[in-house]
């Protein structure tokens, strides 16, 4: 059994953990906007949190970008110091991506070592740094798909490198959700309550990957209009006749798929939450309400985004309220389970 002072100690960690993935991640949606990532051409997990130093370091990483076809073709003709604005976005997304290591990695260890970590919740939280582990090759295995042949990542790589990194975030929030529940008695959720959550839960964790592949195929400045797409609700060049890659290689069908996406999910939302309101125990209904609210905020930010063509702060707010969405769900998710098993 473990006790009120390693949970607490368990659950500052793992929100910490949350919290550095969400930094990472909006750096890393910077990045992308700003055509940063494949700034640094070399992987170097350990010497490469060295950013250049003087005149000829500078040169040098410089010089390594102009070879590849991005720099000769989207950054053409940049300059040294247009340059350095691109790799200073992209050592920041690596920087913030180390630090997660850290924060995962070292306090694991010492939990490991102190015999802090419940028997029954070891194997999830030793996925932690297996996960991040994961997440550093992987997000060069997708900056290397960019160094070659194409002008930017792969969208698949890019959405691979978003739901792992969605995948180590929802682990921590519902484990300190679950390690911080209090142990007073409350009404049980039904079937029909927890089966609507994770429902929810899903098609939030669906709607933001699916904004991945906006990201990815650079759709979000195609149309810049709402509601229709180019005067129409299925815009001219939605079916490209590749059969399902259309949708996931189609910047028209890969902004269309998003939008829908999320309006489906906003308004289930709000429909689940009405029920809700009359039917559901007290302490999931205050989670739906904030879910409901999260979602009127995160709708007019997503349109907002599109009416302004993309600018980078209101896409980073757009994707930190797409993270606060789903951490509602998590946590209604880890109230519901825990009402059926009380």
């Amino acid at each position: 059994m473990i006790g009120p002072r390693s949970k607490k100690i368990l659950r500052t960690w793992l929100i910490a953990t949350a919290i550095s993935v969400v930094v990472t991640l909006i750096v890393g949606g910077a990045t992308r906007l700003t055509e940063s990532g494949l700034s640094i051409t070399e992987w170097k997990p350990v010497t490469g949190v060295l950013p250049p130093v003087g005149d000829k370091s500078w040169g040098e990483a410089y010089e390594q970008y102009q070879q590849i076809p991005e720099a000769q073709t989207v950054h053409a003709g940049i300059t040294l110091s247009q340059f350095k604005v691109l790799y200073w976005w992209e050592w920041a997304h690596r920087l913030a991506g180390r630090l997660v290591g850290l924060v995962v990695l070292l306090p694991f260890l010492w939990f490991w070592h102190r015999g802090t970590i419940p028997r029954d919740l070891f194997p999830r939280l030793a996925s932690l740094p297996l996960l991040v582990g994961a997440q550093g090759a992987l997000g060069w295995y997708m900056v290397s798909s960019g160094l070659a042949e194409r002008t930017s990542v792969s969208p698949y790589r890019l959405v691979a490198h978003l739901s792992l990194a969605l995948l180590i975030f929802a682990i921590a929030v519902w484990t300190a959700a679950e390690l911080g529940r209090s142990d007073e008695a409350r009404a049980p959720a039904s079937p029909g309550v927890r089966r609507a959550v994770h429902g929810l839960t899903f098609g939030a964790a669906l709607t933001i990957i699916s904004g991945g592949f906006v990201a990815g195929l650079d759709a979000g400045r195609i149309f810049n209009e709402f509601p229709l797409m180019g005067g129409e609700i299925v815009p001219a060049g939605y079916d490209a006749g590749t059969g399902i890659r259309n949708w996931f290689e189609n910047p028209i069908a890969a902004q269309f798929n998003h939008r829908w996406l999320a309006i489906l999910l906003a308004v289930s939302i709000w429909v689940v939450w009405i029920v809700a309101e009359r039917r559901w125990p007290v302490h999931l209904r205050r989670w739906m309400r904030l879910a409901a609210t999260v979602g009127l905020v995160q709708a007019g930010l997503g349109i907002t985004t599109l009416l302004l063509g993309a600018p980078v702060l209101v896409t980073m707010l757009h994707q930190l309220g797409a993270v606060a969405f789903l951490t509602s769900f998590l946590i209604a998710g880890v109230e519901a389970n825990a009402s059926r098993n009380s």
